[in-house]
């Protein structure tokens, strides 16, 4: 079984609830994505990504060389993205207290005689469910046919049974959620390197005194929900707008992993407020950002994707010039693929412990980096605000334990849970929160966060050039040029290395 994990930052609704309550359901399961979203999903997206465990999967930054001004060569290793034995950390997730082996008579939910049919089938009401009474069965048997046959508009059987699975997951924790065919496609597409968002623009009115819409994409899932322009926005997730919030606030809040889904509370004007519930399925690309100001390369890193490790090197080349010192900033990373934020700490520290994951049925794991650090000797700050989360959590944690890195922002989201998803079939899967995580150290990030060594004040765009004032004090006298040398050149090398 091929195994993809992620681990994803959803800042909506956080719950009390940190048990995984595990569904009875025997299913053969194709693969498994794990996933920290920060839900809120926010990110400014450009957004949560993943990583494969299948060893045959070649390592994309093997063609990647690094050569020192000062001290020859550094070399990107074949073994950096080996994690060979993350495959088998959150295999809880297969793992379920019961099985059910049969299904209700369709009958039960199709008679057409005026009497509400509530016997329930021989085959469920011999199942063992443990908790679930045969009256508890019997009770959503009634409810169901009472919908098919009393609400006020036709009813489809499998949007409304897809509902059901839907609420049930969402009640378990705000993490949780039943995908269908394209939220599911979205967020497989999101390992790639895609984010997404619900599809609307908004802006505050001071007249209305209201946030108000005023763009809706076209067949985006606003629109197809009913969402208008000129409707107001008065909720998203667990936040409630008000003059004090800033437009990039609200954009974050509504931006997420491709796939992932948002709650918001609209209203026409002077009308009743509507929740809705949306999937982040407008998606679109997001890219690494990577430049250089006064010789300190400035990276904007909006979440942990399959290759974000690839790309963050790939923009240290392609800028063709020395560097002395890295802002990684990591404002608005919602977190991504697990793996791929070891892979990313990785670059910067050798044999470290980086975070601990504690599964329901597993022994605690302990995720080290692998390979060599290739930009161990650069010094560094890491940049974090409120919406930082997850993955971008268990990064800045361990550059900070380490003292690796300055720690500068304000005190990130504190998002320490696992989730799975795991396909039913091609078109739908099930996200599911399997483990939690803690620091190195363990100590606990949950609702938490990760506290700056250096709080940064003022408004949100200064903060760029107050970590770089910090960076300046740290800086080499003389930077590390990095570039890409052809095939030919990397045998040649390696030929006398091994002479």
């Amino acid at each position: 079984m091929s195994l993809i994990y992620f681990i994803r930052a959803s800042v909506f609704k956080r719950s009390s609830q940190r048990a995984v309550k595990a569904a009875a359901i025997s299913v053969v399961f194709k693969g498994i994505l794990t996933i920290s979203v920060f839900g809120l999903s926010v990110a400014n997206m450009t957004a949560q990504a993943a990583v494969s465990t299948d060893k045959t999967i070649e390592n994309p930054t093997a063609s990647l060389q690094l050569i020192s001004l000062n001290s020859g060569e550094i070399t990107a290793r074949n073994d950096a993205n080996e994690l060979s034995d993350i495959a088998d950390m959150l295999d809880a997730a297969d793992d379920y207290d019961d099985s059910i082996d049969s299904v209700a008579d369709e009958t039960a939910l199709t008679d057409d005689t005026g009497e509400i049919d509530t016997d329930i089938p021989p085959e469920v009401a011999k199942v063992s469910l443990n908790a679930i009474s045969p009256e508890t069965l019997k009770t959503f048997v009634a409810v169901v046919d009472l919908v098919r046959r009393e609400y006020v508009d036709t009813v489809n059987d499998e949007e409304l049974f897809n509902n059901a699975m839907s609420g049930m997951l969402t009640k378990l924790d705000s993490h949780a959620e039943f995908l269908d065919a394209e939220a599911y496609e979205n967020l497989r597409a999101f390992t790639e390197g895609d984010v997404g968002d619900i599809g609307i623009k908004v802006a505050y009115e001071p007249t209305a005194g209201y946030w108000v819409i005023t763009d809706v994409v076209n067949d985006s899932p606003a629109d197809r929900k009913g969402i208008a322009v000129g409707d107001y926005l008065h909720q998203v997730g667990e936040f409630k707008l008000d003059e004090n919030k800033e437009s990039n606030d609200i954009e974050q809040l509504l931006t997420g992993i491709a796939g992932t889904q948002v709650d918001i509370v609209t209203s026409k004007a002077g009308r009743r407020k509507h929740t809705t519930t949306l999937q982040r399925n407008n998606s679109h690309p997001q890219v690494i950002e990577v430049k250089l100001v006064d010789g300190i390369a400035v990276i904007k890193l909006p979440a942990f994707q399959n290759n974000s490790r690839e790309k963050l090197l790939e923009g240290l080349i392609n800028l063709d010039a020395p560097v002395s010192g890295i802002l990684l900033d990591m404002r608005d990373n919602p977190g991504g693929v697990l793996t791929s934020a070891v892979n990313v700490a990785s670059l910067f520290m050798s044999d470290t412990d980086v975070v601990q994951v504690q599964a329901r049925q597993n022994k605690t794991r302990v995720l080290s980096t692998q390979g060599d650090a290739i930009l161990e000797r650069v010094p560094m700050v890491v940049l974090q605000n409120r919406y930082s989360a997850s993955a971008a959590e268990v990064l800045a944690s361990s550059l900070q334990a380490q003292k690796r890195a300055i720690i500068a922002g304000e005190v990130s989201y504190g998002k320490g849970s696992v989730q799975s998803v795991i396909p039913l079939n091609d078109e739908q899967a099930v996200k599911l929160t399997v483990a939690n995580y803690m620091t190195a150290s363990g100590e606990k990030i949950d609702e938490i966060g990760v506290k700056p060594d250096v709080t940064l004040s003022g408004n949100e765009s200064t903060w760029e050039q107050q970590a770089m004032d910090l960076l300046k004090e740290r800086v080499l006298e003389s930077g590390i040029r990095f570039i890409r040398k052809p095939t030919k050149e990397i045998k040649a090398v390696e030929s006398n290395v091994a002479k």
